[in-house]
Order: structure tokens, then sequence, then C-alpha cells
């Protein structure tokens, strides 16, 4: 069995979280998502979610395409996970590229090409700009 593990926020999920899941997933036979916390997410990446913890995982847990959800609590936790959940390949957006090359003594590490007309944060902004104050 082929086991694929990506990291992110999926806050307001949206088609090109489900375009990377998807990718990800065609890469093996079995798919981690390790989503962040929403400490970790305030405090080390200073990003509010919209959605709670709990509430990005149901979304994710409901996703075909995911077979297991587990919590990212700090950025050093990847190597790992990679090595306690037997992972063969690391899957991210391409705007991580290089970020991760250490993992590849563990995995193969491979960048996807991000889906260029859609991102959490230009929805939060349009949504700030049309509807805030």
């Amino acid at each position: 069995m082929k086991r694929i593990i990506t990291y992110g926020t999926f806050d307001l999920l949206h088609y090109g979280h489900i375009n990377l899941l998807r990718r990800a997933k065609a890469m093996g036979d079995y798919l981690v998502v390790v989503l962040s916390t929403d400490e970790f997410n305030w405090e080390e990446k200073k990003k509010k979610c919209y959605f709670s913890y709990e509430e990005r995982k149901n979304l994710l847990e409901a996703i075909r395409y995911v077979d297991l959800v587990i919590p990212e609590n700090n950025w050093e936790q990847k190597a790992v996970d990679v090595q306690e959940y037997h992972i063969d390949t690391f899957v991210m957006g391409d705007d991580w590229e290089g970020k991760f090359d250490f993992l590849r003594r563990y995995c193969d590490v491979v960048y996807l090409p991000r889906t260029p007309e859609i991102s959490t944060t230009q929805i939060k902004k349009e949504l700030q700009d049309n509807y805030g104050g």
C-alpha cells in the first residue's frame, strides 16, 4: 500500500483544496491529511480561521479522497509523521517549493501546481472588500 501525506489549514474549503486532495490521492492508496490546529494557526502562522479545527476536520473526513485526518501542532512534526505513518510520498502545493526537501531522506517529496484562480486568502479578501466595512 502506497501512503501519501499532505498538510494544510483547509479553511473555507474550495475546489482548489479538492483538486490538491484528488491529485495527492491519485499518487497512492491511502491519503493522510495533517490539519493545522486552531492554536497552531493563530500562534505560529498568525492566521485566524473561519471554521474551527473540528469543523474543518469533519469537512475533510467527508471527502472521498481523504483516508485519515490528524492534527498539526507544530512545524517540526513532519519528519515524525512521515516515519510514524510509513509515508511513501509527501505532497504540498508548489507555493512551498523546496521548503520540505529535507524530508527526501524519508520519502519522495512532490510539489503540485496550485489551482491558480482560487485561494482562501483571495476569498477572504473579496468577502471583506465586497461585504466588509
